[in-house]
């Protein structure tokens, strides 16, 4: 004979909790990029470097709030995606602005010129559905094109330097550079 006996309210409402924990938590965490306005060019939030832990949420948090021409990078390189293409751009800042490495131009002014209306205006992307989940770059990406990107923007900086008097030759400085196992 099988007795069935009634399982109190609060075992049930404590295991609904922890199922929901369960389905909830795996989610939240793997969120990897986060939109940055104006051009919905995506931002790692998977990256401390980039991303810090906010001690009061306990959430990652990007280093800039977005990516305009002026946005200064409090370190660099910093990171961003348009998921149309198969890799990101590392993001310098410039006596000029805020410039972009790609691998396959070098070194360009932010925003690229497909990111703008005719008349200069943001157009943002359309990002898909599942962007905050996309996978985060290859680390192998990261260890090949950081370095490369790096000494890319020394060699644009030597070609902006302005003309100085006689006494204060050379390069202007180089700036810090974030190692690739900073950003991963």
């Amino acid at each position: 004979m099988v007795i069935i006996r009634r399982i109190p309210s609060y075992v049930f409402l404590v295991m609904i909790g922890i199922m929901a924990l369960i389905f909830v938590c795996p989610t939240a965490q793997a969120q990897n990029w986060m939109a940055m306005p104006p051009y919905n060019t995506l931002w790692p939030l998977w990256s401390p470097a980039l991303s810090p832990v906010d001690p009061t949420t306990g959430l990652p948090t990007p280093i800039v709030t977005s990516l305009t021409s002026t946005t200064v990078l409090p370190v660099q390189p910093g990171l961003t995606w348009n998921p149309a293409l198969k890799n990101p751009w590392l993001l310098y800042n410039t006596p000029l602005g805020l410039a972009y490495y790609d691998p396959l131009l070098g070194i360009n002014l932010w925003p690229p010129t497909g990111f703008l209306t005719g008349s200069g205006v943001p157009k943002p992307l359309t990002l898909p559905a599942n962007y905050a989940t996309l996978p985060i770059t290859s680390s192998t990406w990261i260890t090949t094109y950081v370095p490369l990107g790096n000494s890319a923007l020394i060699a644009y900086l030597k070609t902006i330097a302005p003309a100085g008097p006689p006494a204060v030759p050379g390069p202007p400085p180089v700036p810090v550079f974030l190692t690739p196992t900073a950003i991963i």
